[in-house]
């Protein structure tokens, strides 16, 4: 089998050209060829910094402002304003350029329960992870004085916060937390099992248990373990986790780490794996003195910040109507503005470059009928479709 690519920045889009004689080779994003576009998808809304976009089994989409706002509007292109879902902004510390309110998740049983849940940073240096309720009888609005408070910890500086929190397919509630900040993780976090910090956590929002609002899975990986482990552990040795999804279509959790200085990297995080921050950044070692590499998961994919990239933003797999981009990982860099799309599924996957924006992306999202969208930081949001 031979295969060769012909790459040509053309404006916003990458032509490519591929020969195959495999029948069994994967269809290749053409956003040209295909006309596949990056339009606004909501053309008359704006918003203030947004980081996370989330849908719940209704037609309403609700997009998280990082000053504490959670906006929601019907998810219509001809839709004319936003409505506030929830404002804890008075809660919530934004003095720095990570912090604030950065995470949202519906419960899977919202439209019963109202629950929703959210990840934010407080003025006296915590990361809260809060249970809230929505108005059963109008579920277009949260009562701010209904928080539950799951988890606080403390944060030993303002960046690297993670934020992202999601439901698995298996009913749990997983959180993603950075390693503490400042740079090259100074306190050891990444390495460290006895911290909250530079983690995948997963929890039992439904089964409180020993005193806590939350249970502890029965298989984390450090369940009833001697050595001072948290158990709320799934997952661990990662910098900073800025956005993680779950692929609707076989369960994967995907997670963008952002890197230090290097290397930008995504994982397939797994149950009690070790993906090697800060002994690694990505696949090369980041201390040169202590590299032992025994048990360390490498990156599923990593890039390097040598064409002007430099913090990754996760995405999802994508598994909405556009045919040529079914099955591939969609995500971008926040630095740079580019879009690319990694094949899944293979030990050597093709990454290809799809757009070239002038947009900084800080989240991904995806609607009900699982077509993709993205949020700059401007304060719009962009969706794919064919023209």
């Amino acid at each position: 089998m031979s295969k060769f690519f012909c790459i040509s920045l053309i404006t916003s889009s990458v032509f490519i050209f591929s020969c195959s004689d495999d029948p069994e080779d994967p269809i290749i994003p053409d956003p040209d060829e295909d006309n596949i576009i990056v339009t606004e998808a909501f053309p008359m809304l704006d918003f203030s910094r947004p980081v996370d976009m989330q849908s719940n089994g209704s037609d309403y989409l609700y997009v998280v402002e990082q000053q504490g706002i959670i906006r929601v509007f019907m998810n219509d292109p001809e839709v004319q304003t936003s409505e506030i879902f929830m404002d804890i902004s008075s809660s919530v510390d934004n003095s720095d350029n990570e912090e604030g309110l950065l995470g949202l998740a519906f419960h899977p049983g919202f439209q019963q329960n109202g629950y929703f849940f959210v990840n934010y940073t407080t003025a006296q240096s915590t990361t809260r992870i809060s249970r809230f309720e929505a108005n059963v009888q109008n579920q277009l609005e949260a009562d701010p004085a209904s928080e539950l408070l799951l988890i606080e910890f403390n944060q030993p500086f303002g960046n690297h916060n993670g934020g992202q929190l999601a439901f698995g397919p298996d009913g749990y509630l997983y959180i993603s937390t950075g390693d503490g900040g400042s740079g090259g993780d100074p306190q050891g976090h990444g390495q460290n099992t006895q911290t909250l910090l530079g983690n995948i956590l997963r929890i039992d929002v439904d089964n409180p248990a020993d005193g806590l609002n939350y249970g502890i899975p029965s298989d984390n990986p450090f369940v009833d373990n001697q050595s001072g482990a948290r158990e709320e552990i799934f997952a661990y040795g990662l910098r900073n986790p800025w956005r993680m999804s779950f692929d609707s279509g076989t369960g994967d959790l995907w997670v963008g780490d952002v890197g230090q200085n290097q290397f930008e990297e995504i994982n397939i995080v797994e149950l009690g794996g070790n993906y090697g921050w800060k002994v690694m950044e990505a696949e090369d070692c980041f201390q040169s003195s202590n590299c032992d590499q025994q048990d360390l998961i490498a990156p599923y994919f990593n890039y390097s910040h040598d064409n002007g990239d430099g913090s990754i933003t996760g995405g999802y797999v994508y598994r909405g109507s556009i045919t040529n981009f079914a099955g591939w990982y969609m995500y971008a860099d926040y630095t740079s503005g580019r879009i690319w799309g990694l094949e899944t599924g293979t030990t050597n996957p093709q990454n290809i470059l799809l757009y070239d924006t002038n947009h900084r992306i800080t989240t991904f999202g995806v609607d009900n009928a699982h077509e993709l969208y993205f949020c700059s930081i401007a304060g719009k949001i962009y969706k794919f479709s064919v023209e």
